[in-house]
């Protein structure tokens, strides 16, 4: 399970967690209470009328629950409903009846704000709960006799009216915090791994390159950096250019292209066009891409003839479905290109007169 499911189902556990206690309050206690408390008042049905408004808070929230969504714009009327069936049964509310068992909607209308603003920032359900306070306050000061028991039982019944949905709400917003820290601190450290690994990786192609090119490329340095090699020797020079183009080849080899195949001997190309040689590549048919040791087979005489050429050479790629061919025409001397690695690769050599014919054939089994 990801980090973002891992935060939804803790999102989704307290939802339903809160959503049980303001059933449990609401349609539970707070319909006991009103049942039990209905003689007292003058406007029951106004009563009941709140109570309703309630329930299809907490119904819709229900729904929105089983449905896995959030309340989006709906969140606003919501609250509104909560604090206008607040408003409504506090003005219908009996003469000294405030913060007791007959104001039933004292201790239920802050659980139905809460299912709605649980996921919200913990600012915005305070703001509620203050705002449903101040209702409860107001109704008890202009419209009930003020005197010691009933600002004592406004007082005690506010403790537990304010502070527990703010203690679920907090606990909430503690508990998303540390969702979202642990959420961040995974992706910074899938980062670091992936980083660690692509470092890893691109090391290993480093030495797995370096080895490639230790038992040719490094003698001849070494010899050059040494003195035993001479850089006017034709013979070195000649190998120079062939190191060179097996390194264009190496790096080629790694780039992601459609065509790798002529996307390597292009690179190859490249080293005796740099030197004046006049270079035509030419390319007929369609292939499926030879694995990376067939194409390395395939381009080392190309390669070979190319860096070695005097004055010219083509190029020619023919290909089908199940083989491929390279041929290569220059005038350079009869190169000695190393045995294939693969055994479905097949070279091919034809020396007449300073002009040189290879064909290296694939056959895909």
């Amino acid at each position: 399970m990801s980090d973002d499911e891992t935060r939804a189902q803790l999102q989704r556990g307290l939802r339903i967690a809160t959503l049980i206690l303001a059933v449990l309050t609401v349609d539970v206690l707070g319909l006991i209470h009103l049942v039990h408390g209905l003689e007292s008042h003058d406007h029951p049905a106004v009563q009941f009328a709140a109570f309703a408004a309630l329930t299809a808070v907490l119904a819709t929230e229900a729904v929105l629950v089983v449905r896995r969504r959030p309340w989006r714009n709906g969140r606003r009327l919501a609250i509104a409903v909560v604090l206008g069936a607040s408003a409504l049964s506090y003005l219908t509310l009996p003469d000294g009846m405030t913060s007791t068992t007959v104001d039933w909607l004292f201790g239920a209308a802050n659980w139905a704000g809460a299912v709605v603003l649980l996921d919200r920032p913990l600012r915005m359900f305070l703001a509620f709960l203050v705002t449903h306070e101040l209702l409860a306050l107001a109704n008890l000061l202009v419209f009930h006799e003020v005197n010691r028991a009933a600002l004592v039982r406004f007082t005690t019944g506010s403790v537990t009216v304010f502070g527990l949905p703010l203690l679920m709400a907090v606990v909430a917003a503690v508990l998303g915090g540390i969702a979202t820290e642990a959420a961040r601190a995974a992706r910074e450290l899938e980062l670091a791994r992936t980083a660690e690994a692509a470092a890893s990786a691109a090391h290993r192609r480093r030495a797995l390159r370096f080895a490639e090119l230790s038992g040719t490329a490094v003698p001849l340095l070494t010899g050059l950096a040494d003195g035993s090699l001479e850089p006017s020797d034709p013979i070195v020079q000649r190998g120079c250019a062939i190191e060179a183009a097996r390194m264009r080849r190496l790096f080629a080899e790694t780039d992601t292209v459609g065509n790798p195949l002529l996307h390597e001997l292009r690179h190859c190309a490249d080293i005796a066009d740099r030197k004046g040689v006049e270079v035509e590549l030419d390319a007929r048919g369609q292939w499926a891409t030879p694995p990376l040791a067939v194409r390395r087979d395939l381009t080392d005489a190309a390669l070979t003839a190319l860096a070695t050429a005097g004055s010219w050479a083509r190029v020619t790629v023919v290909g089908s479905a199940d083989a491929v061919s390279v041929n290569v025409v220059a005038d350079c001397a009869e190169p000695a290109v190393p045995s294939p690695a693969t055994p479905d690769v097949r070279i091919e050599i034809f020396d007449s007169g300073g002009t040189v014919w290879m064909e290296a054939q694939w056959q895909a089994r």
